[in-house]
């Protein structure tokens, strides 16, 4: 059991140092690399795939830890209001008689807060999707347009109902004639 330490020691110390070698931009055939050990280059890089390849397993083994732990508390929230927010509470009058039963509306939205973080974390929520279509649901047309009027057509692809950003873009119909300044005939 010890043996496995100490190699695993030498082969991560080995590996230190071929990183802090590739970071100056040294070669994987230059002798101050060969003298770690390596029986040829294709050695090093191999022994270079392996530890980046180490690091990288446990950075996502430490962001799944963090996951875990942050699921657990996002848990632990949620039970603790989640009665709150789902049993209807009475409603007192001012006589301290109950007229009515009501769901905590501040409970219900700190749930759906929680719920969109755990969301987050784990990477549930899909990205949104936007498609712009021109006139008529048609395509729109870009080689008549200007780059202001591009980036008004951008900036206004997420609202709904946008129609006023047709209005406000030139579109040109291929069927449309044309005077030879470019205006309608």
């Amino acid at each position: 059991m010890a043996q496995g330490r100490l190699v695993e020691a030498e082969t991560a110390a080995r590996r230190a140092k071929l990183l802090a070698l590739r970071r100056q931009g040294i070669r994987f055939d230059d002798p101050r690399i060969m003298g770690l050990g390596y029986a040829n280059p294709g050695a090093a890089r191999k022994d270079l795939t392996r530890a980046l390849q180490n690091h990288h397993d446990e950075e996502a083994a430490e962001a799944k830890i963090y996951r875990q732990q942050e699921n657990e508390r996002l848990d632990a929230l949620l039970e603790a209001i989640w009665d709150k927010a789902t049993t209807p509470s009475p409603v007192f009058n001012k006589d301290r008689e109950i007229v009515a039963e009501e769901i905590d509306l501040k409970a219900v939205d700190t749930v759906l807060k929680l719920i969109d973080r755990r969301a987050r974390l784990n990477g549930l929520d899909m990205p949104a999707a936007f498609e712009v279509s021109g006139p008529g649901g048609g395509a729109v047309r870009l080689d008549h347009v200007s780059l202001d009027e591009l980036n008004k057509l951008i900036t206004t692809a997420g609202e709904p109902d946008s129609d006023d950003a047709d209005e406000d873009l030139r579109y040109v119909d291929e069927d449309e004639d044309e005077d030879d300044d470019g205006s309608p005939a």
